[in-house]
């Protein structure tokens, strides 16, 4: 790697490493201090390392300027309660002892446990999402604006807010008991999933930021799956959904990044080792009695690795699809059965069905009848085509349904 990136890499990979460790050393309540600390580290860095060149081991060199800087932190606040102010109580995080450990046990741990600690049912999901994103994945707050389709702002209020909350409710930076181990895991669990989803539907030009959402989101929950105490089948079945879906990723879009429909996507792009270790959670998912939203979610996602179409395959799909909705309605989900349903049965089946859910204000309910009436009814497909294009909300939206009503209109003309 080049020299000018090794920081921003380190800094994504490392960041998040530094802050959690010192964040459980302190305590939540001086997040702030573990943040800049952290950060202080890596300006450290960019001076030293532009006059000196890198270290041999630029890691381990960024651990020890963190040690340091923390020690000589706690240092300094226990000089000011014992000399300066002894009628201050010592605060949670000063201790005679100034280790900090950044072993590659406690960083997991930390990690581990920081992820419960944000994931609190406290604050908002968007709130943890934001959090999940600087602390546990070391984004900066403008990618975190970008990914949230809105300004850096507004993401550094959102942050706040969250924290202040966290802290109001003290909060500890540790695994929830086993009594409330599932209760509590089951918000992880819906916060990686829609960190996953920011990525995977997300509206923001940047493929390269929802590609990192995507991983960022499998790296989470793959901690917990390697965890004792957090291995559970609905973890397994959420990794084993997000391994199946980024599997087609790269097929999803073309050169001009426009969304690639599923009947469309060259099958050549999906990759076979996520679709295979989506197979090997999915089996690790079956253990216990509880079938969950991400363990049908999981297996429509499998089928839909499958080739080739075949009834069968879309029949599975329809039926995961039915349990899915008693379990959890969803105005989306619904709409994705409709596809399976013209796959399965026949597209008048579908379109009927399709029509009654009335999402007049979704492009892709349009987008979905256009494409179900193309062989039965040309100019209501037309129709329906142009109903999403007028919804559309980004420009690579619009190309792709234009370029969708162009091809229908040529053939339609074609002498």
């Amino acid at each position: 790697m080049k020299e000018e990136a090794i920081i921003p890499h380190l800094f994504r990979m490392e960041y998040r490493k530094i802050v959690s460790v010192l964040s459980r050393r302190f305590g939540f309540e001086q997040i702030e201090i573990a943040e800049d600390i952290a950060s202080d580290t890596f300006m450290t860095a960019t001076q030293s390392w532009g006059i000196n060149g890198l270290p041999e081991n630029p890691v381990a060199w960024l651990y020890s300027v963190a040690k340091n800087k923390a020690i000589n932190h706690l240092q300094r606040n226990t000089v000011f309660e014992n000399k300066i102010a002894p009628e201050l109580k010592r605060s949670s995080f000063t201790s005679p002892d100034p280790e900090i450990d950044l072993s590659p046990e406690n960083i997991n741990d930390s990690q581990l446990q920081m992820m419960f600690a944000i994931c609190h049912p406290s604050i908002s999901s968007e709130a943890q999402i934001g959090l999940s994103l600087r602390i546990l994945c070391g984004f900066g707050i403008e990618e975190i604006a970008d990914a949230f389709l809105t300004n850096k702002e507004t993401i550094n209020k959102r942050l706040f807010r969250a924290k202040e909350k966290l802290r109001e409710q003290k909060i500890d930076i540790e695994l929830p008991p086993a009594s409330q181990m599932d209760l509590r895991l089951e918000a992880v669990l819906g916060t990686i999933y829609l960190l996953f989803n920011e990525g995977y539907y997300s509206l923001s030009q940047n493929k390269t930021i929802r590609k990192e959402l995507c991983f960022e989101a499998m790296r989470l929950c793959k901690m917990l799956v390697e965890n004792e105490n957090t291995n559970k089948p609905s973890a397994n079945a959420l990794l084993s959904l997000m391994c199946f879906h980024s599997s087609r990723f790269e097929a999803r879009f073309n050169k001009k990044g426009e969304t690639v429909l599923y009947d469309e996507q060259d099958t050549g792009l999906w990759n076979p080792e996520l679709i295979s270790q989506g197979g090997y959670y999915l089996k690790r998912s079956a253990n216990g009695d509880l079938v969950s939203k991400y363990h049908l979610e999981a297996g429509i996602a499998y089928w839909s690795t499958q080739k080739p179409d075949t009834k069968e395959k879309w029949e599975n799909v329809l039926q995961l699809y039915n349990r899915l909705l008693q379990i959890q309605y969803s105005p989306i989900a619904a709409l994705n059965r409709t596809y399976a349903l013209s796959k399965a049965n026949s597209r008048e089946e579908a379109i009927a069905e399709a029509e009654k859910l009335n999402l007049v204000e979704n492009p892709f309910y349009f987008g979905l009848l256009g494409e179900l009436w193309l062989d039965i009814d040309k100019k209501k497909s037309i129709e329906n085509y142009k109903k999403a294009l007028s919804l559309a909300k980004t420009e690579t939206g619009r190309q792709a349904i234009q370029a969708k009503l162009d091809k229908i209109t040529e053939k339609k003309f074609a002498p």
